[in-house]
């Protein structure tokens, strides 16, 4: 369990076993690729077609999962080696959106034990929101079309704020939208980035390992409250849940 140094969230206890709880947490919010859904199979395909489009060879889709999470960045990075100051970056990159607005809900999955994690939330009572770097052009779409987002209280994308993660304005959107004090809520992501922007909001933190993140990732730095290893395993954490 990863414990931050010095940092005294409300929703966080020491119990004498060791276990990490988050007291009197109110809502849960949830990053949403690599962490709800597993899209890294879909955003992989609509990269690799602009390679065979190009007469390239194509890559194995697995190829492109540990860049999953970081966009038209990281899919173009993996298949073009191509960064965001190449000229044809900006064009590639529309290129892709529109690759991937045509796929996004062929091959996507949920992960496993998200379904049932959800569902013990809601009976719970407690509320539960999206808070994803994913731009609305993608967000809205894809959760409308998934049944598991039907009882999410609140779905903030990458443009709703002015600010994107690691600033915390999106988790305070959130926050506002289901009612509730952030220093009530829990954050739970698989990136760094994730982190940086729940503890910056007085947030409860999760790193989650199940999603993209890869052997060599030391999350240990991210100064996480804990991590979980499968999505289930948050409700251990939750005194209510």
């Amino acid at each position: 369990l990863l414990a931050q140094p010095g940092h005294q969230c409300e929703l966080f206890a020491r119990l004498p076993e060791s276990l990490t709880m988050f007291h009197n947490a109110q809502a849960v919010l949830f990053d949403l690729d690599g962490t709800l859904i597993d899209s890294a199979p879909d955003l992989g395909a609509a990269v690799d077609k602009m390679r065979v489009d190009r007469g390239l060879s194509s890559f194995p889709l697995e190829h492109y999962r540990h860049m999953a999470g970081a966009g038209a960045r990281g899919m173009l990075g993996i298949a073009f080696g191509m960064t965001p100051e190449h000229p044809d970056f900006e064009a590639m990159k529309e290129e892709f959106f529109v690759n991937y607005e045509n796929c996004m809900t062929e091959r996507t999955r949920i992960f496993d034990g998200v379904v049932d994690m959800i569902a013990r939330l809601v009976e719970q009572g407690m509320p539960w929101g999206v808070v994803t770097n994913k731009s609305s052009r993608f967000t809205d779409p894809l959760t409308s079309a998934m049944d598991l987002f039907a009882t999410a209280g609140a779905i903030v994308s990458g443009n709703t704020t002015p600010h994107a993660k690691p600033h915390p304005e999106p988790l305070f959107e959130a926050a506002r939208r289901l009612s509730v004090d952030p220093a009530r809520c829990v954050y739970v992501g698989d990136d760094e980035r994730d982190i940086v922007a729940g503890l910056a909001a007085g947030m409860g933190t999760v790193a989650a390992t199940y999603g993209y993140l890869g052997q060599q990732t030391d999350i240990s730095r991210w100064n996480a409250h804990l991590h979980i290893d499968s999505p289930l395993d948050l409700l251990k954490y939750l005194n209510n849940a």
